[in-house]
């Protein structure tokens, strides 16, 4: 009993601790405990040590995933995005929850109706979804669903 307690507070202090670094801990790294997200994190420090990714249409991106699931079907993470416009014309393929923190996205359906989710919104686009992806740049928080783990 005395063993399992102790053993319970100690990945409660180095959790804390990792949490305070400002590193973001996976499931892998902590399991069974709750991925904290901090406000300065959410402020940006979360993309420190990260290395951007330059596309092939000159938009930067960075990506931080702070959660697998242990079954790979869930995930969560932040994400940066400079100026973009992608035309989604195969299947969006996961089921995408994303919360934005700055900036904007336009979606424009495949019937010409569009979605503008700004700052303080959120959508949620199914793994079905086709069109176009449209932004001056943002950062958004995501949660992704992929019954097959493809899009992990």
């Amino acid at each position: 009993m005395l063993r399992t307690r102790t053993l319970r507070t100690l990945a409660v202090v180095l959790y804390t601790i990792v949490s305070m670094l400002a590193l973001p801990v996976s499931a892998e790294e902590a399991p069974n405990l709750p991925v904290v997200v901090t406000k300065d994190q959410i402020s940006g420090s979360i993309f420190d040590g990260t290395t951007p990714t330059k596309h092939a249409d000159g938009h930067v991106t960075s990506d931080v995933t702070s959660l697998i699931s242990s079954d790979k079907k869930f995930s969560s993470g932040m994400y940066r995005s400079g100026k973009t416009r992608i035309p989604v014309t195969e299947p969006y393929g996961v089921d995408e929850f994303m919360y934005f923190i700055e900036g904007s996205i336009t979606l424009t359906n495949l019937d010409g109706t569009k979605q503008v989710v700004r700052a303080g919104e959120a959508v949620t686009v199914p793994k079905e979804w086709t069109g176009i992806f449209e932004t001056e740049g943002y950062k958004k928080f995501w949660v992704i669903y992929s019954a097959d783990e493809s899009g992990l």
